[in-house]
């Protein structure tokens, strides 16, 4: 291609770049502004939405103006525009260097006229002032000499009126206070004091005007409004924090974070806007100028060679302009691990040595390094044994600590089978290899057998043998022997056993054979699951040896009978049916010599029972007619699977039950020779209490006395025990005396007929002592009490009922009798016959208290109790309270 053909292409290429740039900028505007304008005014805002960040201004023709970013025209100083207008250029420039130039025309606004009527005198005319003004704008931070003017603000009321102004508000009346002050005759508007637009970006003011005269408002209040222009006094400041991370060997463009900053300058205005750039680091990042996010620029970026970047970002407001104001911070990139290293062994190969027969241990450490970054699963290694480990002889482990492998025997190695093993051990990594074409590495470990003088050796270790139980003494059941494993013989070698429990075998010292010792039993206790097991020792002639087991299962024979274990059993009687119960077998052989059994009555029974069988170990007892109770013995034959068995007795108590519990057994009424004959002497002394009752009842009151003497004749007697003592019912006690011999308390009608005294009636009333009368007629009964003597027949009661009001009676004059002789005696007698106070536990004596109607004689008259043999105390057993 010329350079004439180049030429024209130029030209073109320039003029298509031309065209693009007109599509979204107009050629010229026109605006209409005020006459006058103030500082910072903004006359005119062209749209560049169309051409987005393809163009930015550069400059302007007239010195007064200023263009934007945003497009915005604003003045800069004090400016008045000629009534024909005012025109200039802005020079617009793209991001390829093209310039473009926008034509400006800005135009004064005509006033209109005044509507208030013009004077009849002929005075000009005058414009109509404006009383709703455009925002005034005042510049932050402005440079004295203060005050300045900002604007003279006229009310139409003016014309007709004389006038002052009165303005309120932010900056006047309010703080910050004096800032503001208008002139109250010209409404000229000043400021006083530079203003800082980060702390009051606006005021608004109220202005009044009043008639001097009248004090009267002549219009409506004006709200002015003044806002401070932004100046660039603030340089951008980062915010959040500069600590960023990636991960290695990132592709190209990786985001990495974002640089926030901020400024405090008018955020429509180019003072706030940022732009960011690294000073240092651009090798490996990049940063957005516009968004401060932060990537990669190179996919090489190795944590192994450098691990942490520093960057020097620098923020820059005017959008980065010469003139900006501008800050910088440093950002630290750490980049983060990835397994990109596979684990490396220290050397080509490896070497270790092991005895035969070493138990577990180990025999080796395989050191390995890896350059990623240590303690993360990168880093971590795992080892694997990947060839020459088939018979399970190693393992390998990893040494937490440092990384490094540890090869360990797990089963000891014979000399005589192999001599040598070749292994060969793989590192790898937890995690899988990422950024890289490496691959896991191996390396081979020979490990060299050492021979050394072993002990014999049973040819196996366990050896399993079976027999039957009761198998005969001396019978062979086997050989264990064992042979040195250098030469393959069993020469010199002597065995003995460590463990017989039961002592049932025995093994020959010079040929290990095994011959029954004793009876062997199954069942025996020292055999689990069938199993009998025997420990043997071979020793060779340099005192090395060898242990083995010796397993014997023995088989059952059918040698145990069906055996009831429980013989004793309680049958509970129930009302109009036929009680049973369950009679329980077990065998200790296993099947087929148990269970299921078979129960039968032996030919010997008395076919008062049945039996039924429940189930293969369980059969009913049951009664064939209705026993009484008692014990009974039943003979029983019970048989295995094989029809062995053996004749048992049972022994079934019959009784009536309670809560399953059997009740004590009902005794017999009947009275022996000794029964009788108690019988008859309370017949007597029933037949003499009659004949006192009758000589009591024909005896006139006023006759009657009462002898108090010591002895205790003819009362019931107290035995003075805490428990069941012995006592005599007291309608036993009542017989003729004479009445020098009368029982103290006795009851006398003159003519020696004694009847019982108030002190056995009383002792007949006391319930604690065992002795208790009821109260109905017809129905008294007296209760056993100590020995077992029991009370006569109720019927005897009906005649001693008849007499009680005379017994009563008696009572009574002995009571009075016993007062009288209080009053005789004074305070002496009380010391030893009235109720005193003890020391009080807590609870009353149930015995009631100890007084003059509890004197009681001595226990003479009782001893022939103890003389009465036999059948006596099987009486007292029978009325004995249980």
């Amino acid at each position: 291609m010329d350079r004439g053909s180049l030429v024209l292409l130029l030209c073109a290429f320039s003029l298509v770049l031309s065209k693009c740039a007109e599509s979204c900028l107009p050629r010229s505007i026109q605006a209409a502004v005020p006459q006058k304008i103030m500082s910072g005014d903004i006359v005119y805002k062209v749209d560049l939405t169309r051409c987005g960040t393809q163009v930015l201004p550069v400059k302007t023709s007239d010195p007064d103006f200023d263009m934007q970013s945003d497009g915005t025209i604003n003045t800069l100083r004090v400016t008045t525009i000629p009534v024909s207008g005012r025109m200039f250029s802005v020079w617009l420039q793209d991001p390829a260097g093209h310039s473009e130039k926008l034509n400006v025309r800005l135009s004064p606004e005509i006033p209109g006229q005044s509507q208030f009527p013009v004077p009849s005198s002929g005075a000009r005319k005058r414009y109509k002032r404006r009383w709703s003004p455009l925002p005034f704008q005042i510049t932050e931070n402005d440079s004295p000499p203060f005050p300045k003017e900002i604007e003279m603000i006229g009310s139409d009321s003016s014309v007709n009126h004389s006038v002052y102004y009165i303005i309120s508000g932010p900056g006047v009346t309010q703080e910050p206070l004096g800032l503001f002050s208008l002139d109250t005759n010209t409404a000229l508007l000043r400021v006083h004091r530079p203003v800082d637009r980060e702390q009051i970006s606006q005021f608004k003011l109220l202005v009044k005007v009043f008639d001097k005269d009248t004090e009267e408002e002549t219009d409506l209040p004006l709200t002015v409004t003044v806002n401070v222009k932004d100046v660039n006094d603030n340089a951008p400041e980062f915010s959040g924090p500069l600590q960023f991370s990636v991960l290695e060997q990132s592709r190209p463009g990786t985001v990495v974070g974002k640089v926030n900053a901020t400024d405090r300058d008018d955020p429509q205005t180019l003072h706030a806007k940022i732009a960011y750039s690294l000073l240092s680091g651009g090798d490996a990042f990049v940063i957005d100028p516009g968004t401060g996010v932060i990537a990669t620029r190179t996919g090489t970026l190795d944590r192994e060679v450098k691990d942490t970047h520093l960057l020097v970002v620098q923020i820059k407001d005017m959008n980065g302009a010469w003139n900006g104001r501008s800050n910088t911070a440093t950002a630290t990139v750490t980049l983060q691990d990835i397994n990109d290293n596979p684990p490396a062994f220290a050397r080509p190969s490896f070497r270790a040595r092991v005895e035969e027969n070493q138990p577990d241990g180990l025999i080796l450490r395989i050191p390995v390094e890896d350059r990623d970054l240590a303690g993360t699963p990168s880093w971590r290694a795992l080892f694997f044994i990947t060839r020459g480990n088939e018979d399970g002889n190693f393992r390998i482990e990893r040494d937490a600590k440092t990384n490094e492998g540890l090869l360990l025997v797990t089963k000891a190695l014979d000399y005589e089978k192999t001599s040598k093993v070749s292994l060969m051990v793989q590192a790898q990594n937890e995690v899988d290899l990422k950024g890289t074409t490496a691959s896991w590495l191996s390396v081979p470990v020979d490990v060299e057998v050492l021979d050394v003088d072993e002990g014999p050796e049973f040819l196996v270790q366990n050896l399993y043998l079976t027999i039957e139980e009761n198998t005969a003494a001396g019978t062979v059941i086997g050989t264990y022997t064992a042979t040195d494993p250098e030469t393959r013989s069993s020469r010199g070698i002597r065995y003995h056993k460590l463990s017989d429990p039961a002592l049932w075998i025995d093994v020959s010292e010079v040929t290990g054979e095994l011959r029954v010792a004793g009876a062997v039993d199954r069942e025996s206790p020292f055999v689990e699951r069938d199993l009998y097991n025997i420990t043997v020792r071979a020793v060779d002639s340099s005192s090395k040896s060898a242990t083995g087991t010796v397993v014997i299962h023995i088989e059952d024979k059918n040698d145990n009978t069906p055996h009831i274990p429980q013989k004793s059993l309680t049958l509970c009687k129930t009302d109009g049916g036929l009680g049973s119960v369950v009679v329980t077998a077990e065998d200790k052989d296993d099947f087929p010599f148990a269970e299921p059994f078979t129960f039968e009555l032996a030919d010997r029974h008395d076919d008062s029972w049945t039996i039924i069988r429940l189930n293969g170990t369980a059969a009913l007892l049951q009664e064939a007619k209705e026993l009484p109770v008692g014990n009974y013995t039943v003979p029983l034959f019970v048989r295995d699977q094989q029809s062995l068995g053996a004749e048992q007795m049972v022994t079934v108590r019959v009784c009536h039950c309670a809560d399953g519990e059997c009740l004590p057994p009902r005794r017999s009424v009947a009275l022996g020779l000794w029964g009788l004959l108690a019988a008859l002497l309370g017949l007597v002394l029933l037949v003499l209490f009659c004949v006192c009752f009758s000589l009591v009842c024909v005896t006139k009151p006023e006759k009657a006395f009462i002898k108090d003497s010591q002895d205790g004749a003819g009362i019931l007697l107290q035995s003075n025990t805490e428990g069941p003592g012995e006592a005599v019912d007291a309608a036993v006690l009542v017989s003729p005396a004479a009445p020098e011999q009368s029982a103290k308390g006795s009851v006398s009608d003159g003519r020696g007929q004694h009847i019982l005294g108030a002190r056995a009636e009383q002792s007949m009333q006391q319930h604690a002592d065992g002795l208790a009368l009821g109260d109905s007629l017809g129905q008294r009964t007296v209760a056993h009490y100590g020995s077992g003597l029991r009370a006569l027949d109720e019927r005897r009661f009906r005649f001693i009922d008849r007499s009680l009001n005379a017994i009563w009676e008696t009572n009574g004059l002995y009571i009075n009798k016993k007062l009288s002789d209080f009053t005789a005696e004074g305070d002496g007698h009380l010391a030893d016959d009235v109720l005193h106070s003890y020391g009080f536990e807590g609870r009353g004596s149930p015995a009631g208290s100890v007084g003059c109607c509890s004197d009681f004689g001595d226990d003479r008259g009782l001893d022939f109790a103890d003389t009465l043999g036999d059948k006596f105390k099987a009486l007292a057993e029978v009325c004995a309270p249980k």
